[in-house]
């Protein structure tokens, strides 16, 4: 019988061992999805995230051939359901939408999570309507008069919560204008807007949740945040077109835990951008007024850091930043 020294074995040992963890990783990559996934939304049941997001699943599911569970966890501005993800296993079965408001979180409170590092971003998807709303029964016929009016005189406007992009793009407006501004939020688009039907406010500064009742007659809506004008209200100006250089979509789109294979980041990439070209996506988009914001996984991951430190810079000029 040869004689095999304890060096040569202890080396074959530790060459067999450090190939595992590899051809793990490959099979894992090569049989993923292997079970349904899981995607967190921050948002509840129904509106311009939810909706857009279950027909996308949907979608994506045909595609992967496993079912895609959609799991509403709200609260935290949109960001709980992205902390969903810090105790998530990494292998993809497990995802989060990533809104705009989760760049800012790490400056106005003490945020569990570092988005540039903890996250790895798979595919950025849409972003949203918002525009400017007041009653029906409102003097204010344009968004001019609105700002003539409330330079001389506070106005109170609703929002879905504090150091939401509506919030701060309300305040960004009012200090370009010199707009006397009461802020009161609220818990979310439903109840800013019922708040704003009911004349408790004299404006809303929200999303698309507007739509019905504009169509209605029951809201008048009078700017709009977006690079154009909304395909449903062509006479309705911008920001931009009344001489105020912003626009404000809040983008957002779909993350895995940190660390996830990038061959299964990019199967998921590939299933859902495959699902977002489908007619019932864009359909449901419509809905709201909403176009697709396609970013790849890089792309993606640069819009986040730009967006932290764009957000970092808005709340600092705003005084409004609680971690330095």
């Amino acid at each position: 019988m040869r004689f095999i020294s304890r060096r040569r074995i202890l080396s074959f040992l530790l060459a067999a061992a450090a190939s595992l963890p590899f051809v793990g990783t490959a099979q894992a990559a090569d049989d993923f999805p292997n079970r349904p996934i899981k995607v967190y939304i921050g948002f509840p049941p129904g509106g311009s995230t939810d909706a857009p997001m279950r027909v996308l699943a949907e979608k994506a599911a045909d595609i992967l051939g496993q079912p895609i569970v959609v799991e509403n966890r709200t609260g935290a501005g949109g960001t709980l359901a992205t902390l969903q993800l810090q105790n998530a296993t990494n292998d993809g079965h497990t995802l989060a939408l990533a809104p705009i408001s989760l760049y800012r979180m790490p400056f106005v409170t003490n945020f569990q999570m570092d988005p540039l590092n903890d996250l790895s971003y798979v595919i950025g998807l849409t972003g949203y309507a918002f525009g400017i709303v007041v009653p029906e029964s409102s003097p204010f016929q344009t968004f001019e008069e609105l700002v003539e009016y409330a330079q001389d005189n506070s106005i109170s406007y609703g929002t879905a919560g504090p150091l939401t992009s509506n919030h701060l793009t309300m305040e960004q407006i009012a200090e370009k204008t010199g707009m006397q501004v009461e802020h009161i939020p609220y818990k979310g688009a439903a109840e800013s807007i019922n708040a704003v039907l009911g004349e408790h406010v004299d404006a809303s500064a929200e999303a698309s949740a507007w739509v019905p009742h504009v169509k209605d007659g029951k809201l008048r809506l009078l700017v709009v945040w977006s690079g154009e004008r909304l395909k449903s209200f062509p006479d309705v100006p911008t920001l931009q077109e009344v001489g105020i250089d912003i626009v404000q979509t809040s983008p957002w789109g779909i993350v895995a835990p940190k660390g996830t294979d990038p061959k299964v980041v990019k199967k998921l990439h590939d299933a859902f951008k495959e699902a977002m070209e489908s007619q019932e996506f864009i359909d449901m988009l419509d809905n709201y007024d909403m176009t697709p914001h396609y970013m790849n996984s890089e792309d993606f991951k640069e819009f986040a850091i730009e967006s932290t430190a764009e957000q970092k810079a808005t709340l600092e000029r705003l005084g409004l930043m609680e971690n330095q």
